[in-house]
């Protein structure tokens, strides 16, 4: 059966995610995915706050970007999520939005390099290692975890170029594509993904979440049609879904069926009623799909 999910988008204010957070939890939503947006929430301390205030739903953070934070950091992080709240918690990277990585003096050369030694040393570490390495940007001297995680730790990294998605299947447990992804995109994806895993002799599962932007309501059409003219997407085909819990559905379904594993619904920036969309996930469309 497909993953469902929702995201509490960034540009709500962190007070509000207490109040989305505990109705993830109550209506028995999956997945409750977080941004870590220049420069609005910060993803660790967002996902530790949404995990103390539930017990059930997991917590995803895509993404963490590598450029502003050191791995050992980022292992640490991790680790002790994990161990506070074993299995709950889903950590994704990326190569972060470059002018943002530029306005803050982290902005790198080679942000494929970056993020291939990172995610390297991230899930040696996670892995319960000592690390040492002299790379291009990650040098470590002996680096292990106090306190590494009790059980394997999933690694998520986020990709949009070719090489990008071949490195996710060869470095990364699972891959978190954006929602300007069609199912085409999601297909070609795969192919990629599974390029990169098979130079790197990978044969374990490799998971695709993908963000699908949904509207719903008074409204939602035009609502979805002003965010995708904002992202400059709009002749995209099949990108981003209005409707009842049915188009929804079909759309996850056609997600799903290009080879997402998990599907993330994305609100539009403007949702009128964050806990009301996160219910309508849970309650509406979860029963319709991957059944």
């Amino acid at each position: 059966m497909t993953g469902l999910g929702a995201v509490f988008r960034p540009q709500l204010a962190p007070e509000r995610l207490r109040a989305v957070a505990r109705v993830a939890d109550e209506v028995r939503l999956e997945e409750l995915w977080l941004w870590e947006d220049c420069f609005r929430e910060g993803g660790i301390s967002t996902a530790a706050a949404a995990l103390a205030w539930t017990e059930r739903v997991r917590v995803g953070v895509g993404l963490l970007p590598v450029p502003l934070r050191n791995v050992a950091l980022t292992a640490m992080e991790a680790a002790t999520l994990d161990r506070m709240f074993p299995g709950r918690a889903v950590l994704g990277v990326g190569h972060g939005v470059q002018d943002w990585m530029g306005q803050v003096g982290a902005r790198v050369e080679s942000p494929v390099t970056l993020l291939r030694e990172y995610l390297v040393s991230l899930r040696a570490l996670l892995g319960g290692e000592r690390v040492t390495t002299e790379g291009r940007y990650v040098r470590l001297d002996g680096v292990a975890l106090d306190w590494p995680p009790e059980q394997a730790v999933e690694v998520f990294a986020g990709a949009t170029g070719p090489r990008s998605l071949r490195l996710t299947g060869e470095a990364a447990d699972g891959t978190v594509l954006t929602a300007n992804t069609p199912p085409d995109g999601v297909r070609q994806a795969r192919r990629l993904i599974d390029e990169g895993r098979a130079a790197a002799g990978r044969t374990g599962a490799h998971k695709v979440v993908v963000y699908l932007l949904a509207a719903t309501g008074a409204g939602a059409r035009e609502r979805l049609r002003a965010e995708l003219v904002a992202e400059g997407v709009e002749a995209v085909p099949d990108l981003g879904v209005a409707g009842d819990a049915g188009a929804v559905a079909e759309a996850v379904q056609r997600l799903a069926d290009a080879g997402a594993d998990t599907v993330i619904l994305q609100p539009t920036g403007d949702e009128p009623d964050p806990e009301r969309f996160v219910r309508f996930a849970a309650e509406q469309v979860r029963p319709l799909v991957g059944v």
